[in-house]
């Protein structure tokens, strides 16, 4: 397990982060992701641990809370050093009743943190993120809240979740400008399938030093390698998108994707999913991967991504099968910026 630096900060968190959102199976989709109990949900974290992860992320929505309450139970009950692992947990979603029960508002940042902290039986929370953009909260009230919930010790860094690359640069821009704390790491979809975000967030999140965490890596399962075009879409009895077919997936691409994996990870002995993972971990603007599990040996799999080393051949095997389309205004900046490139490359031949 290799560990790195939570965006400028000196934290250092695992290249894989425990996921818990299989916790608890409250109603509705809830059950449908998952509906671990306290000791199922304990022997993952403990496995996990036991692998050398040391980040573990969850939101304050999961299952109503009940996600919260079992990691702080199973943190507990483990006697796991409180040192030893960075929690994360998000705020914004539904919480409580009337038109104040949601969202990005003091009031909600507040109330919401004092609610996690009471079920996950913490003193602290290590990186508290906004779950969503939220049109009706100036940025300015959302900002300064989360800064006083650092600045009072509730909290030790904040994070972003489901922005877009301007949303995050103008809250950048006004923390630097308030002398408030700052966002330190974007939590965001990213997949073989999805790598929509390496238009505009990954170059932003390269400029500022933001971190990047991964949710879900897999596609929704549809990575994991149980789905192929022969089968149409449709997976074997109990995985998720049966009932949850969530994040959207161009499954034309997808397949060409898993087709491209599939060579690779026979010739190696491994999943799919095993390999999809890997490929998430040799991106440079990756900071850490959050993988979710219903069984231990769906863990354990995952964990042993971390193993999987990908040659330069195999890496460009799988970026052509999921290679963006050209999109206004990156192609015109490429074709524009290629000269000025050209100047500022080590004096070498054909450069000239």
């Amino acid at each position: 397990m290799r560990y790195h630096p939570l965006g400028r900060t000196g934290l250092f968190v695992s290249e894989l982060c425990l996921g818990t959102m299989t916790f608890g199976g409250a109603d509705g989709m809830w059950r449908q992701i998952g509906a671990l109990q306290q000791n199922d949900a304990e022997a993952l974290i403990g496995q996990a641990v036991d692998a050398g992860i040391n980040f573990i992320d969850t939101a304050d929505v999961y299952s109503e809370g009940v996600s919260e309450e079992i990691t702080g139970q199973a943190l507990k009950n483990l006697k796991i050093p409180r040192e030893q692992v960075v929690v994360a947990t998000k705020v914004f979603g539904q919480t409580g009743e009337g038109p104040n029960g949601r969202g990005l508002t003091r009031s909600h940042i507040l109330d919401g943190v004092k609610a996690s902290l009471k079920r996950l039986q913490l003193d602290h929370i290590d990186l508290y993120q906004v779950h969503g953009f939220d049109p009706a909260t100036p940025m300015d009230e959302t900002l300064r809240a989360l800064d006083q919930l650092v600045r009072h010790g509730h909290v030790r860094y904040i994070g972003v979740s489901n922005w877009a690359a301007w949303q995050i640069m103008k809250a950048l821009g006004m923390s630097e400008r308030l002398g408030l704390a700052r966002f330190e790491s974007l939590q965001a979809y990213y997949s073989v399938a999805g790598r929509d975000l390496e238009r505009e967030l990954v170059p932003m999140l390269k400029s500022e030093g933001v971190g990047l965490m991964v949710w879900s890596p897999l596609a929704g399962g549809f990575l994991s390698g149980k789905y192929s075009r022969d089968s149409q879409g449709q997976a074997e009895e109990g995985s998720r998108r049966i009932a949850f077919d969530f994040p959207p997936v161009n499954k034309d691409k997808a397949w060409d994707c898993i087709d491209a994996m599939r060579p690779i990870a026979e010739a190696k002995g491994v999943s799919v999913a095993r390999v999809a993972l890997a490929w998430l971990l040799h991106q440079p603007q990756v900071t850490s991967v959050i993988v979710g599990a219903k069984r231990p040996e769906q863990l354990a799999d995952n964990l042993a991504a971390t193993g999987v080393v990908l040659s330069p051949d195999e890496l460009r095997q799988i970026g052509d099968a999921s290679v963006l389309a050209a999109e206004y205004p990156g192609w015109m900046l490429e074709r524009q910026g290629e000269y000025r490139g050209k100047q500022m490359a080590p004096a070498l031949p054909g450069n000239a």
